[in-house]
């Protein structure tokens, strides 16, 4: 039996920001939720099951929040679903979502992933004690930084390129209302003279600590055509993991993102992503992941990916747009960052995306990675239903 096809038509987050003390947690799920409601035009009663995630419990320190969720995301009473794959977790979510469709299990699933890191210390919960890991290592950046250091190493990229990455994304998030940072008066000098974290990861060029939500709403053939706008089409997607650490592993490009990508591209009919993907929403939590995910999704050969972000190809108006909406740069709510890409890059080929709209993007990818670079996930979308 052939799947049935998969469409997004709503999309709903809130204004994502330092701190919403205005609400609980169930009053930001449910705020995402409602504008994805409202933008497919459905109810509460139109959703068959609901589909959650977010980034380990201990974030905020309410263990199984989905239980406390369900009322106010209209699941009791229906099948209610938790995905947690560290950072990835928001892609993920969707994509078990969109299987649920798929299989024909329900027609019409509402998908949500949150994060309210105001109410939690991110830094020192992703500091393991010794003998886990090594000492002062302070959160992600601790952990990644030598990694990039590696990349740097292995291909002879220019120290500018992760300011350059850093500066394209805080600027195109001015154009989006829903964007944790608006840096009116960032300048690149100002990127590059800010402080060093994690050498060389300075600043400027690191992911903020945001409070949001995003929800989408996943229905079948028969719900596309009721919807009240164009919806976006999945035309593939996968999940990959690996270990955090084993004997050969490539923390530069893993082995887990490229088997993820390929599959995803063989379902889509993909044969040359450089050309054939208008858009691509990126998880970017430190701006030299840019050039190295480039390299790693095929975007680019081995060692060449530094030399698209600095010949300009992943500005907004570039030949190959990288997170035209900001990315995780500008934006991270952790369990939420995810699904916001896998979001954006739907109202990009519904043409939905605002000031950011990358002009005639018919194809989009969304890719999510988590944890030790061991968790992906990946979909790619079109303005057109699938064929075969």
């Amino acid at each position: 039996m052939s799947k049935e096809p998969i469409a997004v038509v709503g999309v709903g987050q809130t204004k994502h920001t330092a701190a919403r003390r205005d609400v609980s947690i169930a009053g930001l799920v449910r705020e995402a939720a409602v504008r994805a409601l409202e933008d497919a035009q459905l109810t509460w009663a139109d959703i068959d099951a609901v589909v959650i995630g977010k980034a380990p419990d201990f974030f905020e320190g309410v263990m199984m929040p989905e239980l406390y969720l369900a009322d106010a995301l209209g699941a009791v009473g229906k099948p209610m679903l938790r995905v947690h794959t560290a950072g990835s977790v928001g892609g993920s979510t969707a994509l078990v979502a969109a299987n649920l469709v798929a299989a024909r299990v329900h027609r019409t699933v509402l998908t949500l992933a949150f994060e309210k890191q105001s109410e939690s210390n991110a830094m020192w919960g992703l500091s393991l004690p010794v003998p886990f890991q090594q000492p002062l290592l302070a959160g992600a950046g601790g952990f990644f930084a030598p990694h990039v250091r590696a990349y740097m190493r292995r291909t002879g990229a220019p120290a500018a390129i992760g300011s350059l990455v850093a500066y394209k994304d805080r600027r195109n998030a001015l154009r989006n209302p829903y964007a944790h940072l608006h840096e009116k008066d960032l300048t690149l000098e100002k990127v590059q003279s800010s402080p060093m974290l994690w050498d060389p990861i300075r600043y400027s060029e690191t992911c903020p600590s945001s409070d949001g939500a995003c929800a989408m709403v996943l229905t079948d053939r028969a719900g596309a055509a009721r919807a009240p706008a164009p919806p976006a089409w999945v035309h593939g997607g996968a999940m990959r993991s690996e270990p955090t650490l084993f004997a050969g592993k490539d923390c530069v490009s893993p082995r887990a993102g490229q088997d993820c990508a390929a599959d995803v591209y063989r379902q889509a009919g993909i044969t040359d992503p450089r050309r054939e993907i208008d858009a691509v929403e990126m998880y970017v939590p430190f701006s030299w992941y840019e050039p190295m995910w480039l390299e790693n999704l095929g975007f680019a050969a081995e060692g060449e990916g530094w030399k698209l972000t600095e010949s300009g190809v992943t500005e907004i108006d570039g030949d190959l747009p990288v997170n035209p909406s900001g990315g995780v740069l500008s934006t991270n709510p952790i369990g939420a960052s995810g699904m916001i890409r896998f979001a954006e890059a739907a109202l990009q080929v519904r043409g939905q995306a605002g000031e950011h709209q990358v002009e005639g993007a018919r194809k989009a990818l969304g890719h999510a990675y988590g944890g030790g670079s061991q968790f992906f996930s990946m979909w790619l979308v079109g303005a057109e239903p699938p064929t075969g």
